[in-house]
């Protein structure tokens, strides 16, 4: 599914995903795709202060799809996780981009004045005993090979958001295998019910080998 603006009698918005379903859930309303009439509709801000705009929203991670692996995880009775637990650490490596979402890197002063690089990391699932990190990443948002899409207005602000997320996610997943975290990230489309046995399999296999 690409990235467009529907129009209905209800509203209209932006929408974005790459799981194709029947119904669409559309202001709280349910709606047939065939009800719906797919327009090009202009902006009303500039690509200057889209830009602006987009840069100042701040996420805590698609609630779609962290409440579908959660549910999951019960339905396979998977326990002791938690989710956007914090992970605390230091790493020099780790710098903060100005996109930052799930990881806030910050510098911290000691008793004496000796400043010391730390990461503050919340994963979308967390198992601390175990010491795992799961993330659930968008195909959108982080650039899945097989469901990405690339926004036909403002690219060169997009190409870098998408950029930067993958980067992040990269810099992210190593600062947490170097702390002994072992991490596991799941695309958005493998939630798909067809996927549902070799994801859960993949989950198990990664929590008993860390036992």
């Amino acid at each position: 599914m690409k990235n467009y603006i529907v129009a209905t009698r209800n509203g209209a918005g932006f929408t974005t995903g790459c799981i194709r379903t029947n119904w669409m859930k559309w202001n709280g309303v349910l709606h047939s795709p065939l009800t719906m009439v797919r327009l090009q509709m202009p902006d009303v801000f500039t690509k200057a202060k889209r830009s602006e705009v987009m840069s100042r929203i701040r996420s805590r991670g698609n609630k779609d799809t962290e409440v579908a692996l959660a549910k999951l995880l019960r339905k396979h009775k998977i326990k002791e996780w938690r989710r956007h637990l914090e992970i605390r650490g230091r790493d020099a490596a780790l710098r903060r981009p100005r996109t930052a979402r799930r990881s806030v890197p910050t510098i911290k002063t000691g008793a004496h004045g000796v400043t010391r690089p730390t990461i503050r990391v919340r994963p979308d699932f967390v198992f601390r005993q175990l010491r795992l990190a799961l993330f659930v990443d968008g195909c959108f948002w982080h650039g899945c090979p097989k469901h990405k899409t690339k926004p036909r207005n403002n690219r060169a602000f997009w190409r870098q958001k998408l950029f930067s997320n993958k980067k992040r996610d990269v810099l992210v997943t190593r600062a947490l295998r170097r702390a002994n975290w072992h991490v596991l990230r799941i695309w958005e489309h493998e939630l798909a019910r067809k996927n549902e046995l070799r994801l859960m399999g993949r989950i198990q296999r990664a929590l008993d080998f860390r036992k």
